[in-house]
């Protein structure tokens, strides 16, 4: 798993999930990461990413994924893809599966209620999107594939931001 200090510090933690942690979900991190940075929460809340698969264990984000992300100001260093496992939940407060397909393997692997109150789909904060909407997947797309996930993301960040700022405030 990627490091999560959240369960130390008492920060909230936030992990965006996909298929195999190098399109998708490495461009949630980085673009939520900004977006909790750019709200005063950089230091409260930590963010990463997993995938639900071993595919690409290790290896950096793909590299249209970082194009995009540079694009749009944004930078995601040092990435390594990493795989969830079910010990993960313990440490996050808030799983953000990119897909229906991610949302259904992480509540296969979710140990008890608790861990599975903890899995949304991330565009479930976009008011715009239908119920149920999945972040396009752009692997064997173009670049213009990973435009649209970068805008499916971005229009699902501020209504993130406001869930994990209520939570906050709750603590």
């Amino acid at each position: 798993m990627t490091s999560i200090r959240a369960a130390s510090t008492g920060s909230y933690s936030v992990m965006c999930v996909c298929t195999g942690n190098i399109c998708r979900s490495p461009m949630g991190e980085a673009v939520l990461r900004d977006a909790f940075e750019a709200a005063g929460l950089g230091d409260r809340v930590e963010v990463v990413s997993a995938g639900t698969g071993a595919w690409h264990l290790g290896n950096d984000a793909d590299h249209r994924t970082h194009r995009v992300l540079t694009a749009n100001g944004h930078q995601l260093v040092g990435h390594q893809a990493t795989q969830f496992a079910a010990e993960d939940f313990a440490a996050l407060d808030l799983v953000l599966a990119l897909d229906g397909s991610h949302e259904r393997a992480l509540r296969r692997l979710a140990p008890d209620a608790t861990a599975r109150a903890k899995i949304r789909l991330l565009r479930s904060f976009d008011p715009d999107a239908p119920e149920g909407a999945d972040v396009a997947d752009p692997y064997y797309g173009e670049h213009s594939d990973f435009e649209t996930v970068y805008e499916q993301v971005s229009a699902a960040v501020d209504g993130i931001v406001r869930y994990v700022q209520t939570e906050l405030a709750g603590r």
